[in-house]
């Protein structure tokens, strides 16, 4: 499922659209925001599809070669330990993924080329070579193939990360929590389901309304919020602070008054992270000070009451 620290990301890069854009609908960057949340899953599908299309490359070659007008012993008898994977069947034959990808148009038919990259990266590594060679044909086995494609071909691979980008605008940046999705999906597959075990959007309805609620109230309070803000960043030029920086902050505000059930320090760890990635070098440790000392302020304010053990 969507882990909060993306929908914090997805609600963070929607209100940098709505104040970019000069926009003056809620409603409109609002539906803009659970686009892009719908986007993400729709890659999570698309993602975890792609070893079987790899498969499906594989095994085209493997007939090309046993038609040649003069086949090898090899091309004749060639090794079908990738092509029969059951882990990759799995996928491949799943009803569910493939209904879910055929409803959202979606799929590999038009990058024949990032196939091609996939399958000849992944022929000539050593642990396809091992696996290839192991006389271990246990369901365990398969899953560590999978996962290592994944971890050896997928992930950080330039020619994907173009192709995905050129399909969905929505794409950039997500390539990486789709694939811990992948991983997890791949922990969770069994040899006795006949269903791969694919996860759901959320967790629980309350992320949606979570992630609309923070998107509304950091909205809506944004120049009360950066009231705080100021307080704290007298001695720096405010102009000057990157308004990523700001938005970072003014959206950890939101979480901090406006969510009882999240812990203080889980929202301060949390947009801290985020700044590391989407904001300039070294605005982690400067907007850890500033909202580190809003937090206290509001909690004397009143502002922050958390309930429940473990939440002060």
């Amino acid at each position: 499922m969507l882990s909060r620290r993306l929908l914090r990301i997805k609600t963070i890069k929607a209100l940098y659209a709505h104040f970019k854009s000069d926009s003056d609908s809620l409603l409109s960057s609002e539906k803009n925001l659970i686009l892009s949340i719908d986007k993400t899953y729709d890659l999570y599908f698309q993602m975890l599809r792609l070893v079987a299309d790899v498969a499906r490359y594989a095994e085209d070659r493997i007939e090309l070669a046993r038609n040649k007008k003069l086949p090898t012993y090899e091309d004749l008898n060639p090794n079908l330990k990738f092509v029969q994977n059951p882990v990759i069947r799995q996928i491949d034959t799943s009803a569910l993924i493939n209904d879910f990808l055929s409803k959202r148009a979606l799929g590999w038919v038009n990058s024949p080329e990032l196939i091609k990259n996939l399958y000849n990266g992944m022929v000539g590594s050593d642990y396809y070579a091992e696996y290839m060679a192991s006389p271990d044909h246990s369901y365990k086995k398969a899953v560590k193939l999978v996962m290592d494609f994944y971890l050896n071909q997928v992930e950080d691979n330039p020619l994907l990360e173009e192709v995905v980008e050129e399909q969905s605008i929505f794409w950039c940046d997500d390539i990486d929590f789709s694939l811990i999705m992948v991983m997890r999906t791949l922990d969770a597959c069994k040899a006795t389901q006949e269903e791969m075990p694919v996860l759901p959007k959320f967790k629980s309805e309350e992320d949606l309304q979570y992630t609309k609620e923070l998107f509304r109230k950091t909205l809506v309070n944004y120049d009360e919020y950066m009231k705080y803000i100021e307080r704290f960043t007298q001695n720096w030029d405010v102009e000057r602070i990157a308004f990523m920086d700001n938005l970072i902050m003014a959206t950890a505000v939101a979480e901090l008054i406006n969510f009882d059930s999240i812990p203080v320090r889980v929202t301060l760890d949390e947009f801290i992270e985020i700044s590391k990635y989407y904001s300039t070098p070294g605005s982690s440790v400067f907007i850890n000070g500033i909202i580190d000392r809003i937090a206290e302020t509001l909690t004397a304010e009143g502002r922050i009451n958390k309930f429940g053990r473990g939440l002060i």
